[in-house]
């Protein structure tokens, strides 16, 4: 390790250790720049950029640039950022595990040594993202979906053990333990880690932050410990596990000075909310978010986590709160070791970088000031996280997005009566629930075939609130028969779900509290509600069970289904079939009320338009309410006993119950039993077979698993930069389209080209399982890109879904986006996607981007790209384009019909370059539009040139 600065220095790592830094003072001394006047989160970057000064990959320039970091201009400078390991979740991670194996056969292929791929970094997978709710409602339900995850998913974690065998560094945590942000919160994130070194000829013990990059945009979450972390496409952590540095440029840091306290009756969700509608105003996208000031103090790292977690919805890099006293005893509170805590401490206190900063002590581009006694109870939706709506605005603001025109973002609904309601007939089970109790399946399932479960119960039935007492017939007609009313607004789904809340004890022992007062008044949930407690960790059951909250919690429905993400990624599982009938036959605007933090159209299932993002207790309050269409100040959520009506006030719990529920449930003892020995704890998980060796055995039979095209015929020369002639357009897309509209991860449609995909492999729908699950599997993927229900191609104007018009001759014949795109890839011609604003918002999906690559799109031309999918479309070797402010497909007037070329492309292109787009009309009339290259940095120049990241990484290897 070089010590090219000369700050090495000695600290007291604690308990009589003796510890050696790379000291940000020392630097300072030396005149290099006023560090102790920069954030936090620069500093701590710094820290990685200075320790790893090689003179290869990070020159001296590079820290000297960043240590004398411009608040208010920034140097237009990449930053080489070397973290200390990387975090996967299963649907990002098995793609990448994925990938690495393809590089592992490509280097056999080529005659080398398959061993030179190992992650470089040690890496966390945390199976999470394959569990669905299937059942619920049940005290079986997490046993039985369980059961469902292992049947689906057998090939993929026979894949992933093959990988943690393989793979010395790659950690692999299997399913049914938790949500991977709340796993790193309270598990794998150590604040300080440390590693045996040799610096100037001492061989020595190097403390250093703990930094990360995870392939999941809610990496972030582990903001709120003082961890530096974000959210990157399985692409760069590829290249990030193989040695290359996290690439970004020189970021403005906004800070946001929080004063006050949150008064009673507000939560934490709803000052993430609260921050998320402030913040994209603000439009701090691609930005470092940094919290100061006594508000941000006085609140506890659960909150800050919250706050953290949602930095892509207000569409920061990160949302980072600084290291104090708070973040070292929730180190010691969820079970670190006492060495692992004094050494956290030590080590920032050494470094000068301890305590939460004041107003005046630190530099920042921007300054916004938040008095948390200001935020209001809020929800959020229908279809972006940060539209934010006051709760008791909820009503009004659903009639009239009710009736405004879908152009305006609406749903187009007039004249519409909100008492009209259509009755829906409960008894029968829904097709994949018989399928499952049929006779031949039972053993399959693990379910006994004497086993007489009841359906009902499964789909619909709920236990009473009088524990085991009949309820009185009079007050239960709906419950009794097994029937519902569906009508606009009436929610069909309510899930605690997602890292965001589920991390956090208030909001969920708040929900916990609530539900115990409404089963004492006597309120329960219509049986039409299907819904769910998903936790991110076994810690949350641990706590709900100790303060006798979880048996209340059960008696309104909220049964556990799981231990991942659930509903907040789309595995809500299916509605009964009645009521998704009643639902397409009235076009209904159903309702989700969830505590996640995407909404985005078509996520959360793909029969529910209106789907509402809030705080745990107000997602069991809606379920009790049955509709989003009320004013919860006004309006009961229902009759209790002898016909009494019950508020929402009569329910809501004081900080002060919350807070002596808190005390009495919390122990570290719980974070140490529960996050050890997780193979032990797990049987079906030992129970699953896997192959052994360094080189994967493809199975041409597998349908999940499958060796990518990308190292097919690879050589070590790499292309060319040339310009793009006569491309054709296969999207035109407005504002806003998300990765879930580009690469869903939701159910595969039976008649897309997937499903007609899987059929033909003969698999039957009911075993389709979700695009999600898939990943592995690029023949499923490339099909399902573009394929989301709800995407709109204005090629095609006023229909949704994955089509397009093939223009190759006449006016243009309609059929899906991956069949016309394979009748171009006939004639070898180049396709282009158009786009409006913020186009890739929201998860870091690398199938968004690879799937763009293998339909041969060659450019995307955007009026602004979000973060994350403009890098991956450089690392899969795909040009982005951003028109001038002002500019879109729309105003150009463009169909889809014009031929494309863009000229100016070559082998000397510099980042951020202006090149033209020449467009050809129908009537061969010729016009140009200049463009700008949104290849950022010189890195990205290398990789375009590879034909993406992956390549050129695999090449650099392979000349070592």
């Amino acid at each position: 390790m070089n010590d090219e600065f000369k700050t090495l220095r000695k600290f007291d790592a604690g308990k009589g250790r003796e510890g050696f830094l790379f000291s940000l003072p020392a630097l300072e001394e030396q005149s290099v720049g006023k560090i102790s006047r920069l954030p936090v989160s620069i500093r701590i970057v710094l820290e990685s950029v200075l320790r790893n000064c090689d003179g290869q990959k990070v020159q001296r320039k590079d820290v000297e640039a960043l240590a004398n970091w411009n608040a208010k201009s920034p140097a237009n400078e990449e930053i080489p950022f070397v973290v200390a390991r990387i975090v996967l979740q299963d649907f990002t991670g098995v793609p990448l595990v994925v990938d690495l194996a393809a590089m592992r056969s490509a280097v056999k292929r080529l005659g080398g040594d398959p061993k030179i791929i190992e992650p470089l970094v040690p890496v966390d997978l945390v199976v999470d993202h394959s569990v669905q709710v299937d059942f619920f409602g049940s005290a079986r339900a997490l046993e039985l979906n369980l059961d469902m995850e292992f049947k689906r998913n057998r090939e993929r974690y026979q894949f992933l053990k093959w990988g943690q065998q393989a793979f010395k560094t790659f950690q692999l945590i299997p399913p049914g333990i938790g949500i991977v942000h709340q796993v790193n919160l309270e598990y794998l994130a150590k604040g300080v880690l440390s590693a045996r070194s040799t610096s100037n000829n001492q061989a020595s013990t190097i403390y250093f932050p703990d930094t990360l990059v995870g392939t999941d945009s809610h990496t972030t979450m582990i903001n709120g410990l003082g961890v530096v972390g974000w959210g990157v496409g399985g692409i760069e952590a590829e290249a990030g596990m193989l040695g290359q540095p996290v690439y970004f440029l020189t970021p403005e840091v906004v800070g946001v000075h929080l004063s006050g306290q949150l008064r009673e009756g507000v939560t934490a969700t709803d000052l993430v909310l609260h921050i998320t509608q402030l913040l994209r105003a603000q439009k701090v996208v691609g930005k470092f978010v940094e919290f100061y000031g006594e508000g941000a103090a006085s609140l506890p790292v659960p909150d800050r986590a919250t706050i953290g977690n949602m930095s892509p919805e207000y569409g920061a890099t990160m949302g980072y709160f600084p290291i104090d006293q708070e973040s070292v005893d929730y180190l010691r509170a969820t079970g670190r070791s006492e060495e692992q805590c004094l050494a956290f401490e030590n080590y920032f206190r050494a470094q000068k970088m301890f305590g939460m900063p004041l107003r005046g002590e630190i530099d920042y581009s921007v300054d916004i000031d938040l008095d948390l006694a200001q935020v209001q109870p809020s929800v959020a939706g229908p279809k972006r996280p940060q539209d934010l709506i006051n709760l008791l605005d909820l009503e009004k603001t659903f009639r009239e997005l009710l009736e405004k025109p879908v152009r305006d973002g609406g749903y187009g609904k007039q004249n519409v009566d909100l008492r009209e309601k259509h009755l829906v007939e409960l008894n029968g089970s829904a097709p994949r629930d018989e399928e499952m109790f049929s006779t031949d399946k039972k053993e399959d399932q693990g379910i006994s075939p004497g086993d007489e479960l009841n359906k009902i119960e499964m789909i619909a039935n709920r236990p009473t609130p009088d524990a085991g007492k009949e309820i009185e017939a009079e007050s239960s007609d709906v419950f009794t028969h097994g029937r519902t009313h569906v009508g606009h607004g009436s929610v069909l789904i309510a899930a605690i779900t997602s890292c965001t809340n589920t991390s956090n004890p208030s909001v969920m022992i708040a929900a916990g509290l609530l539900a115990k007062k409404a089963v004492e008044h006597g309120l329960r949930v219509d049986p039409g509600v299907k819904t769910s407690l998903a936790p991110g960790s076994r810690v949350v059951s641990d706590y709900l069970h100790k303060t006798g909250l979880q048996k209340y919690l059960d008696q309104l429905g909220f049964n556990l289904v799981g231990y991942g993400c659930t509903t907040c990624i789309g595995n809500s599982g299916p509605l009964h079939p009645n009521i998704e009938k009643t639902i397409n036959k009235y076009d209904l605007v159903a309702a989700s009320v969830l505590s996640g933090n995407r909404n985005f159209e078509a996520r959360v299932h793909q029969h529910i338009k209106a789907n509402f993002l809030m705080s745990p207790p107000l997602v069991v309050a809606f379920a009790l309410a049955g509709r989003v269409h009320i004013n919860l100040s006004r309006e009961p959520l229902g009759k209790g006993r002898n016909g009494k009506e019950i508020f929402l006030r009569d329910l809501w719990p004081s900080l002060s119950e919350i807070r002596d529920a808190m005390e009495k449930a919390l122990a570290p003892e719980t974070f140490r039993k529960l996050y050890r020995d997780f193979a032990d704890q797990n049987p079906k998980w030992n129970d699953i077979p896997s192959s052994s060796g360094d080189i994967y055995q493809w199975d041409e039979k597998s349908d999940y698993i499958h060796e990518p095209p990308f190292f097919q015929n690879f050589s070590m020369e790499p292309g060319h930069i040339e310009e793009i002639q006569g491309a054709r357009a296969l999207g035109i897309f407005g504002d806003s389209v998300t990765t879930d509209h580009i690469s869903p991860a939701g159910a595969i449609k039976e008649t897309s080209p997937a499903g007609k995909y899987l059929k033909s492999r003969g698999i039957e729908p009911r075993d389709f399982n979700s695009y999600g699950s898939r990943r592995g599997n690029d023949l499923v993927m490339t099909r399902g890109t573009f394929a989301n229900v709800r995407i709109k191609n204005l090629m095609v104007p006023g229909t949704e879904g994955g089509v397009t018009k093939y223009f190759a001759n006449g006016e243009g014949e309609e059929m899906s986006i991956f069949d016309a795109a394979m009748k171009y890839a006939e004639t070898n011609t180049p396709l282009m996607i158009l786009a409006g604003l913020e186009y890739g918002t929201g998860s870091s999906r690398d199938w968004a981007a690879k799937g763009t690559r293998l339909l041969g799109v060659k450019a995307v031309a955007a009026a602004s790209f979000e973060r994350i999918h403009r890098s991956n479309l450089v690392g899969m070797g795909v040009l982005p384009l951003q028109f001038p402010d002002g500019t879109t497909a729309q105003s150009l007037g463009l169909d889809g019909s014009e031929i494309f070329s863009i000229t100016g492309l070559s082998e000397t292109i510099k980042p951020s370059q202006t090149v033209m787009l020449e467009i050809e009309g129908k009537d061969r009339q010729k016009r140009s539009v200049p463009a700008k290259v949104r290849i950022d940095t010189p890195i990205e120049v290398d990789y375009y040139r590879h034909g993406g990241i992956l390549p050129f990484v695999l090449r650099q290897l392979l000349l070592r």
